[in-house]
């Protein structure tokens, strides 16, 4: 052992004797730091911490990290989306996650429910009415919800739910509405004329027979609503009927007619059963005597498939119908999409005793307490659970469905329970929309970016290291392109395209095409800043000594070197190509309706209306878009401080 470390080792002894051993064994952990800290670490690990050193950075590329996962990824899990979905029954609703949700009073005494729209009406045994769901309807200021004080005092003995409207029955005979009302969805023409308010011939006024004398409880077969009109069909197949007659097409039919041995709405028309009940009355020839064994089936003319068979009871969607006949079976009519889920096949000793139907799903109790659903399930509203089989009888909402067992305890539910960025004025789920539209706002900037950057830094460097002619001459192309005024020649060239027989797709390539041919001057400029700087390096010389091509000296040895500026300008060019795609779709230059985009979404908030009462409708889209983009810029700005140590001197 030499005497240094001799020394050495009795001074760390005496040290450990004076001061103590922790104390010692701290001084030698600081000094180990500070060998470390003088170690020599690579240029890109350096880079890294100090990137990670800034907090705010960190977070903002975590977020967006977070915002590129939900929207590229998202989608795998979520419900099949469609650009073009549309649901009148469903449109500006606000954020609810309540469409399912029973009153736990109702839970353990259901007599019914039922549902159209938004909001779902239901019925005790005790005769008191309960109503959940988005209560609120449209602009009128009417709250479902708010329940009139006479029907919560009376017992009532059956109810039924329509777009904006409930009627309800007590056991005494007296009919009570309420809800919207301007498009005699209830009241009297006598009420109208004492209002003082003009008679509308649109519409089918409440019958004052029911007004003033009410009906036989005992003897009413059905009530149901629709859209804006309501009807009670009596066992004697007399039919009352009112409302607005501009909703379906043939309502003077029915009210000529006044009678039916069943009757339900689609969307645009009134179906009912005849007296012989072998076929569907609509006023319309050929509509619904086409039916088929299933949903996708081959259609025959229904008296052969009937075959002595008669109809027993007609239930319908938005665009279909469900007949159960005499033997317990059934068979469709009307208009079926390709996707919907088949009705299944019953054993032989398996029948249906009782079938209910939503917007576009229909589900059946069979006689030995099997639940089964089928038909539209983009709401997952075909999902049976378990728990339903052994029911006594079950309930259709508009996209849910409610079985109850003999008890008259809710056994299982299932369906739609809401949205939770709301709707918009289509009835499309806003948050699907804004997921789907992140997706295509994020690759039309990416696209336009890459482009943008491709074009930028082949100029960028000829232009920065050939120098005299072709540096004049491509300078002065980029300063064309700079003078361009960017907003009005994209919304020419969009509104020049409008005319243009083009599918969606191709627009979409030429728009992120426009925005990558426009944006590069910015960038040519700052690589050929760089290149000037970096081309009289010795690393340039030494290669231009050896023979090396100009073009591998200028794209090979010199551009590696001027990444980290590149990089820094792409991230910040990715965030302008999105807020500029969003302002063209938002100005309706842009990509086009249904396909969503950020921007597109935001198209239909430029009217106080919609600002005002529709909120939901452009503040969640607003704060996707805003967080996105100033993320991005946050991450740029760090990158650009960590990889120019200078700027963060200079700040």
């Amino acid at each position: 052992m030499s005497k240094k470390d001799s020394s050495q080792k009795h001074a760390s002894w005496l040290g450990r004797l004076f001061r103590g051993g922790s104390n010692t064994l701290a001084d030698e952990m600081d000094a180990a730091k500070a060998a470390d800290a003088e170690a020599i670490v690579s240029p890109m690990r350096q880079v890294v911490n100090n990137f990670l050193e800034r907090k705010l950075a960190v977070g903002a590329l975590i977020l967006l990290i977070c915002m590129f996962i939900t929207v590229f990824v998202g989608p795998l899990f979520m419900p099949k989306y469609k650009d073009a979905y549309t649901e009148v029954t469903q449109q500006s609703m606000a954020p609810n996650m309540s469409l399912m949700k029973v009153p736990k009073e109702l839970e353990n005494d259901i007599k019914m429910i039922d549902s159209y729209g938004s909001f779902t009406v239901g019925l005790s045994n005790a005769g008191k009415v309960y109503i959940w769901g988005s209560t609120q309807i449209g602009t009128t200021g009417v709250d479902i919800s708010q329940i009139p004080e006479e029907v919560l005092n009376d017992k009532i003995a059956m109810v039924a739910a329509g777009i904006d409207h409930v009627v309800a029955i007590s056991e005494s005979g007296k009919i009570y509405c309420w809800g919207a009302k301007t498009l005699g969805q209830y009241g009297t023409e006598a009420e109208t004329v004492a209002a003082g308010k003009e008679v509308n011939p649109n519409i089918a006024y409440f019958p004052q027979e029911l007004a003033d004398n009410g009906v036989d409880v005992s003897h009413i077969k059905k009530l149901t609503c629709g859209y804006q009109v309501s009807a009670i069909l009596m066992d004697d197949g007399k039919l009352y009927l009112w409302g607005n007659k501009l909703t379906y097409a043939n309502m003077d039919l029915f009210l000529n007619l006044g009678m039916a041995d069943d009757i339900d709405f689609t969307l645009n028309y009134i179906v009912g059963l005849n007296g012989r009940h072998n076929s569907v009355y609509t006023g319309s020839r050929d509509l619904f005597n086409m039916v088929r064994s299933n949903m996708n089936s081959k259609a025959v003319a229904i008296g052969e498939y009937l075959d002595g068979r008669t109809i027993e009871a007609i239930t319908a969607t938005n665009s279909n119908l469900c007949l159960l006949l005499s033997d317990g079976s059934v068979c469709f009519t009307g208009d079926f999409p390709l996707d919907v889920v088949a009705a299944p096949e019953l054993p032989e000793d398996e029948d249906y005793v009782q079938i209910v139907s939503g917007s576009y799903h229909y589900s059946g109790l069979t006689n030995k307490g099997h639940v089964y659903s089928w038909g539209g399930d983009a709401l997952n509203q075909c999902q049976v659970p378990e728990e339903a089989n052994g029911a006594s009888e079950i309930f259709a909402g508009a996209f849910q469905t409610y079985a109850k067992d003999a008890n008259g305890d809710l056994c299982a539910k299932w369906g739609l329970k809401g949205y939770l960025f709301g709707t918009d004025n289509r009835g499309a789920d806003i948050f699907q929309r804004i997921i789907n539209g992140g997706k295509m706002t994020m690759t039309v900037g990416a696209v336009a970016v890459i482009i943008s950057t491709i074009i930028g830094i082949i100029i960028g460097c000829l232009s920065g290291y050939f120098g005299g002619k072709v540096d004049v001459l491509l300078m002065r192309i980029a300063e064309i392109f700079s003078a361009i005024p960017f907003l009005p020649f994209a919304m020419i060239l969009s509104a020049v395209m409008s005319r243009m027989v083009l599918s969606e797709t191709m627009r979409i390539f030429i728009i992120m095409c426009i925005l990558g041919v426009l944006t590069w001057p910015g960038l040519a400029r700052l690589v050929r800043g760089q290149i000037l700087v970096v081309r009289e390096s010795e690393y340039v010389v030494a290669a231009q000594s050896m023979g090396v091509k100009e073009s591998v000296i200028a794209f090979k040895h010199i551009l590696p070197n001027v990444m980290s500026v590149i990089l820094v300008s792409l991230m910040l060019d990715f965030g302008t190509c999105m807020l500029t795609e969003s302002s063209l779709s938002y100005l309706g230059f842009g990509v086009a309706y249904p396909r969503p985009t950020w921007g597109n979404m935001l198209n239909g908030a430029n009217n106080e209306t919609i600002i005002n009462a529709y909120w939901w409708q452009w503040v969640f889209t607003s704060i996707f878009l805003a967080v996105t983009t100033v993320c991005i810029n946050i991450v740029g700005d760090a990158l650009r401080d960590v990889l120019d140590p200078k700027s963060s001197v200079e700040k």
